[in-house]
């Protein structure tokens, strides 16, 4: 089969379009522009892109077309995009073409508000490690394994399963399309207002995932989340094991020891499982493990002692609280910042990681959430460890779908938190200005789901210049 990609940059899009060509299938696509780190992987994978978009990109052999959920690809806005409907091919998301790869497998679908990405590349690891060769989608970069999408030919297949709109036609969330035996349920905080106006509205589609799950299949949720805490019952007639720090959990951790490496013991039904290592920081990572190593125990997939090696040789994920450079003593790190509760896990986890530093976010308000003026009040505590934070310029798209915060309301909110904060409009601007604050006791800690236009290496340059590792 031929297949032609509408914005074929994404992580989720790119990774399908991967894995359809380890299927054999032929692919083509388009968006209109291609940037690290998707460009590099999209070359790595020998997939071909066509920029900008054109109606002429769509082959004429092509047998499915499958668009992406960018706000900009709309018939009304988009020629490609138009052209596809108006050509009687078969036009679908990409969750509909991964059930399609993924039908005869046994479906492990991570969901909720936050570490979705970090779970699944974890369970991935975990069977990569123990040479399992279970299939596997990603929706964000690993560091391990080394890729965001394998078939496999092992059963198991590992569904990152996001609960956002499958397509601009489409609102059913993604993750209703693959159908799972078995879920790993991290936070239900809300998210995507946008979509999901009430926290009743984001449950929804969480209640019908449960309801997809096969009576033998396992539901395993974080008991940490104040959510899954109260709601849980409400949303299922199913099973539910419990995980989390927390010691109310049926499998949680005793004897964390935080550091460079942070050691802890699994206990599960108070009973000893091992001891475990990692140097993956913050808390939220430890709830991570735990929820991994529990769903393949609970699944009879591996046992403690072949998790123990994988989990302490799993590096996480780009764009995860990853360090950017080792070449410099100001440590530089980015988290994942598309709202209010992954910002405040990245703060925390610095914090609890570098608790004598002065701390300097750099953020960007690039998700709707952000910049919707309903959760402004997100800005009134998000950022209360922070020395300063750096706020660079909102972009403008999908301004048209909700009520944008311009960058000086931002910056006022801030201020009115107590935080000393400062706003920038180009990376150069940014980068000077940010070095104006840095000295030897800072950490830096970059927060967006966007690309701030370059900022990274500007700052990851000028850093390991001023700051050598070296002297």
């Amino acid at each position: 089969m031929r297949y032609h990609f509408i914005g074929i940059s994404g992580a989720g899009m790119s990774a399908v379009a991967k894995l359809l060509i380890e299927q054999g299938h032929t692919i083509t696509g388009s968006d209109e522009g291609f940037y690290p780190p998707i460009s590099d992987y999209l070359t790595t994978n020998n997939i071909p892109c066509l920029t900008p978009f054109k109606k002429e990109n769509i082959p004429n052999d092509a047998d499915y077309i499958v668009i992406g959920k960018h706000a900009k690809l709309i018939p009304e806005e988009n020629e490609e995009v138009k052209t596809a409907f108006a050509s009687g091919k078969k036009v679908i998301s990409f969750p509909e073409a991964l059930y399609s790869l993924t039908e005869n497998r046994e479906r492990f679908v991570v969901a909720g508000s936050y570490g979705k990405s970090t779970c699944s590349a974890l369970l991935a690891w975990c069977f990569e490690h123990n040479k399992i060769d279970a299939g596997y989608f990603i929706g964000a970069l690993p560091l391990t394994p080394k890729t965001n999408a394998h078939v496999g030919t092992a059963f198991p297949f590992i569904l990152e399963g996001d609960e956002y709109s499958s397509s601009n036609w489409d609102k059913t969330s993604k993750f209703l399309h693959y159908k799972p035996e078995h879920v790993l349920l991290t936070a239900l905080a809300h998210d995507h207002v946008n979509v999901y106006p009430t926290h009743a509205d984001y449950l929804s589609p969480f209640k019908e995932l449960f309801e997809q799950m096969p009576q033998d299949g396992i539901l395993l949720a974080c008991l940490d989340d104040e959510t899954i805490k109260e709601k849980i019952s409400s949303l299922t007639n199913h099973k539910v094991i419990t995980y989390g720090v927390s010691e109310e959990a049926s499998w949680h951790a005793v004897n964390i020891k935080y550091g460079d490496i942070t050691t802890f013991d699994i206990i599960h039904d108070e009973k000893f499982v091992a001891t475990f290592s990692t140097s993956l920081l913050g808390k939220h990572n430890l709830q991570n493990i735990i929820g991994v190593v529990a769903i393949l125990i609970e699944t009879k997939q591996l046992n403690a002692e072949q998790l123990v090696s994988a989990i302490a040789t799993f590096k996480g994920i780009v764009r995860r609280l990853d360090k950017k450079s080792e070449n410099t003593r100001v440590p530089i790190y980015e988290g994942f910042g598309s709202s209010h509760d992954k910002a405040r896990s990245a703060i925390e986890a610095i914090k609890l990681h570098f608790a004598n530093h002065k701390l300097i976010i750099i953020f960007e308000p690039h998700t709707f959430s952000w910049r919707n003026r309903n959760t402004i009040h997100w800005y009134d505590t998000v950022f209360k460890e922070a020395e300063k934070v750096f706020v660079y310029k909102p972009p403008l798209h999908g301004t048209t779908s909700h009520e944008q915060l311009s960058q000086d309301e931002i910056l006022e909110r801030i201020q009115q938190a107590g935080v000393n904060v400062e706003g920038f409009t180009t990376p150069v601007e940014g980068e000077k200005e940010i070095m104006k604050s840095v000295n030897e006791n800072t950490v830096l800690l970059i927060l967006s789901s966007g690309g701030m236009d370059g900022l990274i290496p500007l700052l990851v340059t000028q850093m390991e210049k001023d700051y050598p590792l070296n002297k």
